[in-house]
């Protein structure tokens, strides 16, 4: 049976960003993964024909090709015109084939050869005996295996950084992944080769490693920055003071300013996240000024006897005033 389009398989337009491509076949490969459809057949069937479709479609120049015409669904060579193959056989300018038992990657079902046996045609582009291509037409067809999908949650600070972990393929089976600096919550990780094993030969395909990134305590990522609320006294506010403040990469001394309000951020240059491809972000933290509890009753009693020698309204402005 024919591929059917990918576009349709995926259930997206034929101009789809490659986002809307890679959500599509997340959503369908999580709905029709053999894990969690024991014995459907039918589910195995639909899940090999996303891949399918997610491989053809994920790949730019696969995905032009077909664009054009020049490969079908299943990524095999579209069948040139009648009288090609004799053409070729005698030296006409045209793609190669690579035989291996068959016709590898053929499809011939619809093809109207004119009433030629195919045994004829074949024996025509190869040099043999009548009907030995025939017979052994489609009998070495090599297919890729499915991909398999795999989802892995790590920490924000190992998100960051960097990282290797392990993760569990199957039953007895393990395989130590390195986790690129940078790598962004929902983003999928391909193993090349890694997937379940192709058919007739084929290559194997590839696992799918979704990333979750755990939310952090006191870090949040905005693109390569990271920013982080630092609580500070009102007497290192008002006074200025040296403090340590965490960051991915280690604790940092940081110098708070003289009068510094509530709100201030400071930047530190190049203490984000550090890709390994693209520009290296910064942290920026963001003064929070607080009393402590239990209240300093010293300062309680200051401050009801102290009078600014220059009163400030903070909320001026506000109230339209």
């Amino acid at each position: 049976m024919a591929a059917q389009d990918p576009y349709v398989t995926l259930g997206v337009k034929r101009d789809a960003t490659q986002d809307e491509i890679r959500r599509a076949y997340r959503k369908l490969a999580k709905q029709h993964h053999p894990d969690l459809n024991p014995g459907n057949k039918q589910a195995e069937e639909s899940f090999k024909a996303v891949s399918g479709a997610n491989d053809l479609l994920s790949d730019p120049e696969k995905r032009a090709r077909f664009d054009r015409g020049e490969i079908d669904a299943s990524g095999a060579e579209r069948q040139p015109e009648r009288g090609y193959y004799r053409q070729h056989a005698e030296g006409a300018q045209g793609p190669r084939y690579q035989r291996s038992g068959g016709f590898a990657g053929a499809d011939f079902g619809g093809q109207d050869f004119g009433g030629e046996d195919i045994g004829d045609i074949f024996a025509d582009l190869f040099g043999e005996r009548r009907g030995r291509a025939g017979a052994g037409a489609g009998a070495g067809i090599k297919m890729r295996g499915p991909d398999r999908a795999f989802t892995l949650t790590i920490d924000f600070v190992d998100a960051a950084r960097g990282t290797k972990t392990r993760i569990s393929l199957a039953p007895g089976s393990t395989l130590d992944v390195n986790i690129p600096a940078g790598v962004q919550d929902g983003q999928i990780l391909r193993l090349r080769g890694k997937g379940d094993s192709g058919y007739g030969g084929g290559p194997p395909g590839d696992a799918l490693i979704e990333i979750h990134v755990a939310p952090h305590e006191f870090f949040r990522r905005e693109g390569n920055d990271i920013r982080v609320e630092v609580p500070v006294t009102v007497k290192e506010a008002v006074h200025g003071a040296k403090i340590t403040v965490p960051t991915v990469h280690g604790p940092v001394a940081v110098t708070v300013p003289k009068h510094s309000d509530a709100g201030k951020t400071l930047r530190l240059k190049g203490r984000g996240i550090a890709p390994p491809r693209g520009e290296k972000g910064d942290q920026y933290v963001t003064i929070k000024i607080v009393i402590g509890d239990p209240a300093d009753p010293a300062l309680e009693r200051f401050l009801q006897s102290w009078e600014p020698r220059n009163p400030v309204d903070p909320r001026r402005g506000m109230l339209g005033s």
